[in-house]
């Protein structure tokens, strides 16, 4: 794949929480705009890679410590990065493997391919810069209130001898969020690393339509507590010409988001504005969305490109 891509995805979020920060509040930026993080955005998508079994390298997994280690009770804890490694690839081959070895298998993880990498491990230091680059999501929905919801345990606080009671938890939601990302695909980022290994050719385009197809189903793939009530309700993906040279701003701050008429309403006049002029280097604009909730204003149709609706559940085409 040569062409560069650009997008927006956005996350909808009721009676849920997109991404808490370390006190279970919403993360907010120093002046209480909500936003999530890109990791969160990534979290959903690797989830759904794994679960169909694809390699996913940076996620979290667990393994019960050895025994062996007598002076530490054997207990479950998250793998490190090597025990990751080689569970993925194969068992005690990272310590004298080399640097083209490991870089062929990590560019075989999904989320590598698409993401890149930080890995310094068992003598090797390698940094691989993402095709994919992902930015904050911001919160674009202006009537947030944030719920605060006591919950019950059924069991008493063991660490507290007085304790005589079933103790008690909070759970922290926003009634309702819409968290719009920004990202960009450059595939020139993997330039390098062509002929270097053996058989690499560069970021692939099964590797964007996995991307893809994780962009407009892994939120609401995800299956978790605090998660329930968020899903994907938009996507845009701009694709570049081969030979374009053209190179585009974050595309989330020219997107506008209001409910109107119990329709939430994306508004892309702005956009519209942005790329007029770019439309010669454009080869396809796609836009995915929820037909029962999203009412999308300016259609970016009008600017003459190649250019497909779709549903974000089902990926069909709504021009059809």
């Amino acid at each position: 794949m040569k062409n560069r891509v650009y997008g927006v995805a956005a996350i909808k979020s009721i009676m849920s929480n997109w991404n808490a920060d370390f006190t279970g509040m919403p993360k907010t930026t120093s002046t209480g705009a909500i936003f999530g993080s890109d990791k969160a955005f990534k979290y959903p998508m690797k989830k759904m890679w794994e679960n169909e079994g694809e390699k996913v390298l940076y996620l979290k997994s667990y393994i019960i410590q050895s025994e062996e280690k007598k002076e530490e009770k054997s207990k479950l804890q998250p793998r490190n990065l090597k025990e990751r490694y080689e569970k993925i690839f194969a068992p005690d081959i990272l310590e004298n493997a080399k640097s083209d070895d490991v870089l062929k298998n990590l560019f075989s993880a999904v989320d590598v391919m698409n993401f890149g990498a930080t890995f310094a491990e068992a003598k090797q230091n390698i940094s691989i810069t993402g095709a994919v680059q992902i930015g904050q999501g911001y919160n674009k929905y202006q009537d947030t209130i944030v719920e605060t919801q006591d919950i019950l345990s059924p069991f008493r606080n063991s660490k507290k001898d007085e304790a005589d009671a079933s103790s008690l938890g909070t759970k922290i939601m926003v009634d309702e969020a819409h968290y719009f990302y920004p990202f960009s695909i450059i595939p020139d980022n993997y330039n390098e690393y062509i002929g270097i290994v053996d058989g690499f050719t560069g970021y692939t385009k099964e590797a964007y339509h996995k991307f893809k197809r994780a962009c407009c189903l892994g939120a609401t793939a995800i299956g978790t507590n605090s998660k329930a009530g968020c899903e994907n309700e938009f996507a845009l993906f701009i694709e570049c010409k081969d030979e374009s040279k053209i190179y585009m701003p974050n595309l989330d701050s020219y997107i506008d988001f209001e409910k109107k008429n119990g329709k939430n309403r994306i508004k892309m006049n702005r956009l519209c504005t942005l790329i007029k002029d770019f439309t010669n280097a454009i080869a396809k604009i796609e836009i995915y969305i929820n037909p029962l909730e999203i009412e999308v204003e300016e259609s970016l149709e009008t600017l003459g490109c190649e250019f497909e609706m779709k549903n974000i559940f089902t990926l069909e085409n709504l021009n059809k």
